[in-house]
């Protein structure tokens, strides 16, 4: 009966290809998507996840995600570190500064201040150069996506300089910083000279790194900071977290992509659902032949239910491999770099298309149980 099934599925290789085409242009929609919007999402919060050396970042009490900043008084800074169970607790400078090249090429960077003696929070991942030589008079350190932006199509080269406020600089290092959300260049120096690279405030100290001692974990340290100092303490992933929920409330993206999503939805759930009905109906006759011969309702419910899913693992094998290889080609562009095909999403829609199918075939199924035998021998 499987071998029956199956060739009544392939009998109609118009309908066949449409079910597939149908599954398969879905699960790709939803499977590309829901990654761009959770990979967008992820780098609203990059720049907290680069900080490795630090589980706790403080602030004013008023702010609400990384880009929105009120400066820090001095006096913060030994607050905090005069909290019991305080291990370091380092400044930290976050500017816009416009960086401009000898060739004239300019562009805002998002530059990060670090603590001259510690250097907590430089960037890990290095392609070029080293971070150490931040200690460097007039150094910094560039992301290599920022590096092509001010330099494109030339090579990776150190020892360049950026003119940044009236201040020249040299590139010591070019890191692998995660994409901001932004697609400005990302860029480190120390505290002293980052807070030249733009015009002067009375205050310039955006956030303090803490880390806890041992035996005391960031959630208990950030409340410890809180209930002591009146300043926000957030632990590294929190921040992340009040990063993203910022963006899904005061922002259109959630809204854009949810749009595309629910179309993608509606293609599998009505159009392979309303073909697929179709198909079974045209083959009532073919299932009435069976009945009538003595084949069982759940022997038929058995076929219907192979026919959706190998329609419906055929299409999602399609879509998925579509979304691999648009992601494929993507991953390497400076502009999509980090945005990739998550195995959640891969999962998550594979449950989504099995459930789409499965409805499909009950709509089905049930026209074939109210079917009679005799319907066959009609006209």
């Amino acid at each position: 009966m499987n071998f029956v099934a199956l060739r009544m599925l392939t009998g109609d290789r118009a309908k066949y290809l449409g079910l597939i085409f149908a599954i398969a242009f879905s699960t790709f929609l939803l499977q590309n998507q829901t990654s761009i919007f959770a990979g967008i999402l992820a780098r609203t919060g990059s720049q907290i996840a680069d900080v490795t050396d630090a589980e706790v970042w403080v602030m004013d009490p008023a702010t609400q995600y990384f880009e929105e900043t009120k400066a820090l008084k001095d006096t913060d800074l030994l607050r905090i570190r005069g909290v019991a169970g305080v291990d370091y607790a380092v400044r930290l400078f976050k500017g816009l500064p416009v960086a401009r090249t000898p060739a004239g090429r300019f562009s805002q960077a998002v530059v990060m201040g670090l603590d001259d003696a510690t250097l907590i929070g430089a960037p890990r991942k290095m392609l070029m150069g080293s971070w150490e030589r931040l200690r460097e008079p007039n150094s910094i350190v560039i992301d290599k996506a920022g590096y092509l932006l001010l330099f494109p199509d030339e090579p990776l080269e150190l020892e360049r300089t950026l003119e940044m406020n009236d201040h020249l600089v040299r590139i010591v290092g070019i890191s692998d910083a995660s994409a901001p959300f932004a697609s400005f260049p990302i860029m480190h120096a120390r505290y002293s000279e980052a807070v030249n690279f733009q015009g002067r405030e009375r205050s310039q100290m955006a956030f303090v790194l803490v880390r806890p001692q041992a035996g005391i974990t960031p959630k208990e340290m950030s409340q410890r900071i809180e209930a002591e100092t009146g300043l926000r303490a957030r632990t590294r992933d929190e921040f992340r977290w009040d990063c993203i929920r910022y963006y899904l409330k005061h922002t259109g993206i959630p809204v854009n992509f949810g749009i595309t999503i629910a179309i993608a939805l509606i293609v599998g759930l009505v159009v392979s659902g309303q073909t697929f009905y179709l198909f079974t109906v045209e083959n009532l006759k073919q299932f009435g032949a069976l009945k009538a011969i003595g084949v069982t309702n759940w022997r038929l419910m058995g076929m219907i239910l192979l026919q959706a899913l190998t329609v419906g693992f055929i299409g999602y094998a399609l879509g998925t491999g579509m979304a691999a290889a648009f992601f494929e080609i993507t991953a390497h562009k400076i502009a999509t770099r980090g945005i990739v095909l998550l195995w959640q999403n891969v999962v998550g829609v594979g449950v989504l298309m099995f459930l789409v199918v499965i409805g499909a075939s009950l709509l089905s199924i049930r026209r074939v149980l109210v079917l009679e035998p005799a319907t066959v021998f009609r006209g």
